[in-house]
């Protein structure tokens, strides 16, 4: 039997790339002129919702698997801005995956449909920790771009941290805001 043509998942791959120029837009209202990408956005709030999984008694690969796949849709709607949705309804996430999964191999387009609608759902441990992942993750972004000059970002700071709700993210962004974004730095060259 001939292998399954795979080049619906080739498309799709190169699809995911895209992700890694397009640019998380509500960065602009503070001023950043280069912000970070939506690509780069998710894998730092992959690792966050695995750390906060782990906290929380949950499954850190399963979170991180959620938060891998948050924002995939953005390679299609773009990064709307909080601004932005007053006046542009959202596309419903689990549609857009739909139509991005579609002449995908069954078990695949299955496991992203259902990865994503468990995000959209809220209804697991798991997805609530992506979800943290993903506003702790804007409040880091945010410390650090505020660090490099850019003090417009303290909104997205605070509103970021008004969203979190299990006791690990509120508990780790804590640790955030106390922290410097280059005390990691400091450790591990042994400076004061």
């Amino acid at each position: 039997m001939p292998p399954e043509d795979l080049t619906p998942l080739a498309r799709l791959a190169f699809e995911a790339g895209t992700l890694k120029n397009a640019r998380r837009t509500g960065w602009w209202m503070a001023g950043v002129r280069d912000p970070e990408s939506v690509a780069e956005h998710s894998w730092r709030a992959a690792l966050l919702a695995s750390v906060l999984a782990a906290m929380e008694g949950a499954d850190p690969a399963r979170a991180a698997l959620l938060a891998v796949w948050h924002d995939a849709q953005e390679s299609r709607t773009g990064d709307v801005n909080y601004l932005g949705r007053k006046y542009a309804d959202r596309a419903d996430p689990r549609a857009v995956t739909a139509d991005q999964v579609a002449g995908l191999p069954k078990a695949v387009a299955e496991s992203v449909s259902g990865v994503v609608a468990e995000f959209e759902e809220q209804e697991s441990t798991e997805a609530v920790c992506a979800k943290d992942a993903d506003k702790l993750e804007c409040l880091v972004q945010g410390v650090e771009y505020r660090a490099r000059g850019y003090g417009d970002a303290q909104r997205w700071i605070d509103n970021s941290y008004g969203r979190l709700t299990t006791p690990s993210a509120r508990a780790l962004a804590d640790a955030v805001l106390r922290t410097g974004s280059l005390d990691w730095l400091r450790t591990v060259l042994g400076e004061p």
